[in-house]
């Protein structure tokens, strides 16, 4: 079969990744690299030994299907420019900045008949996928997402930089529709909120409560569900689930690992088999959507919060 023509549209901290996942993807040749800062896209390209660019628009021919690893803020500019021109794409979360910008997409994908896919690594983790495919209704989730401050990433907030990976996952999880939804979060090192936690109640009566931070000292990653008579702990850096169940003799405990995956090769394969297919890849650009407005929710709470008590001093 022949391979499909790929490009990567931004070659920052995550472009560099998906580029080099692409180029090692049996089913996709990775045709250029792209940036405006030329320097930048010519060493990657020279690494990879495929081609680069600084005019994305320019390129859009020659390629079927492009990773779009631009800044946030022109995630919808260039999705769009690229499914005009009857490419297939894989978007870096969030899908755009607004639902407005993210419905345009998906009606144009679908006019189009084209993959639209959103980079929620997460879902490609062999530990979530094995918790996710569990039998049982969750009755409460616990995140907690941690993280040292980087510069990368502050052109958005830490809800849309780091909680919406989380928020992505317990909407996989509960399956249910959100009922109510509180939060608060606070600016620290920077104009953005740059710690929140979010507690969401669905409709099925399950629970969800996610903390994401980056501005803290050590990096830390857990998850947590409980079912009635069970609970299971996820290391999803580690690749492995804790099981703790109410048995005939008590309790019972066990540990599952999963032989080490690249999500992020994984990602890029699943996307190159959606296109190959023309099937629906395993996290649509509706559900991008979803975390989105879930994310965008969380956001505009945080904000009502800190006004009413900014006025309240």
């Amino acid at each position: 079969m022949e391979k499909i023509r790929t490009a990567v549209i931004g070659t920052g901290y995550m472009g560099r990744f998906h580029a080099q996942k692409l180029a090692r993807c049996e089913g996709a040749e990775l045709v250029a690299v792209i940036d405006a800062d030329v320097a930048r896209a010519r060493e990657v390209g020279a690494a990879l030994a495929c081609a680069h660019g600084a005019d994305y628009r320019e390129w859009l021919p020659r390629v079927e299907a492009a990773c779009v690893a631009v800044p946030t803020e022109k995630h919808h500019q260039v999705a769009r420019d690229c499914l005009e021109a009857g490419v297939h794409v894989l978007v870096e979360k969030p899908l755009a900045r607004t639902l407005a910008e993210a419905d345009a997409l998906l009606a144009l994908a679908r006019a189009q008949g084209l993959v639209l896919q959103v980079g929620h690594l997460q879902r490609f983790n062999p530990a979530f996928q094995a918790l996710a495919a569990q039998p049982g209704r969750p009755l409460f989730i616990d995140i907690e997402r941690l993280a040292p401050f980087k510069p990368r990433g502050t052109d958005v907030d830490v809800v849309l930089d780091l909680m919406i990976h989380d928020l992505d996952l317990v909407l996989a999880l509960a399956k249910a529709p959100v009922e109510q939804l509180s939060a608060c979060g606070f600016r620290v090192l920077t104009e953005a909120i740059d710690i929140a936690n979010a507690r969401i109640e669905f409709a099925d009566g399950c629970i969800a409560s996610v903390s994401a931070s980056r501005v803290s000292q050590s990096p830390v990653r857990k998850l947590r569900v409980f079912r009635h008579d069970a609970y299971v702990s996820a290391d999803l850096q580690g690749q492995r689930l804790r099981h703790v169940r109410k048995g005939g003799g008590g309790i019972e405990e066990s540990e599952q690992a999963f032989a080490r995956a690249d999500e992020l090769r994984a990602q890029a394969e699943a996307f190159v088999g959606a296109v190959r297919a023309r099937a629906a890849p395993p996290v649509s650009g509706e559900e991008g959507r979803r975390a989105l407005a879930l994310a965008l929710q969380v956001g505009e709470l945080v904000d009502e919060r800190l006004r009413r008590h900014a006025l309240r001093r």
